[in-house]
């Protein structure tokens, strides 16, 4: 799959990590309509995300599978938070527990947090149920699991969707990786500094790219 075929209208779009980048782009491009689950923890292995995906989010974010790492700071501010690793799933939170109202020895907002985890991931199922036509955003993945990643996704989605993974390296603009796979497009983009250098690569990806929420069912 190439570029120009992702372009287009879609009915739902979701960034699947590896880090926050892929959400703050999407605001920047204006195709974030809602929050994702995955939008500002850290998928650090596509492999772990293809077992989230393919569990449906079981046993994400529980208790027993909880550590806490430390502290961070917000994604648009410096507010502080506690880091927390999902051991389960290798998936760093780091922007969801305020550190004025939690410790490092106790989590006191645990509840909001799952509560607001599971409003999105409901969201996040209940589309791949019923949107016409899905985006999938992801930064960082082998070509085998991006294979996997297709196949995960192929199962959970009901319609269409398609995929844009982006890898950084040592290139100079948008290199398209040509990989044979059907519903994934795979591109690298300079590594030198990844958070906003790259800002006019990603909006020549993404231009053509439309979020139609009432898109009728194609075919």
């Amino acid at each position: 799959m190439n570029l120009h075929q992702i372009k287009g209208d879609y009915d739902a779009i979701f960034g699947l990590g590896h880090l926050c980048l892929t959400a703050l782009q999407l605001t920047k491009n204006n195709l974030r309509p809602y929050a994702g689950p995955l939008d500002w923890v850290g998928t650090r292995y596509l492999t772990d995300l293809n077992r989230l995906l393919k569990n449906r989010f079981s046993h994400f974010m529980e208790p027993i599978n909880l550590r806490v790492t430390g502290y961070s700071t917000g994604v648009y501010n410096k507010e502080r938070y506690i880091s927390l690793t999902d051991d389960y799933y290798s998936i760093d939170s780091a922007h969801d527990f305020k550190a004025d109202k939690n410790t490092m020895d106790e989590i006191v907002t645990y509840p909001e947090v799952k509560e607001k985890f599971n409003r999105r991931i409901n969201r996040f199922l209940d589309k791949m149920a019923t949107a016409n036509r899905i985006l999938f955003v992801r930064t960082s993945g082998t070509f085998k699991e991006a294979q996997e990643l297709e196949s995960v996704l192929s199962g959970l989605v009901q319609n269409d969707f398609s995929v844009l993974l982006i890898n950084h390296s040592n290139v100079n603009g948008i290199v398209e990786q040509n990989w044979p796979l059907k519903r994934v497009c795979a591109v690298e983009l300079p590594e030198k500094e990844i958070w906003e250098s790259n800002d006019r690569l990603w909006r020549e990806m993404l231009t053509g790219v439309n979020y139609v929420p009432y898109l009728t069912k194609m075919g």
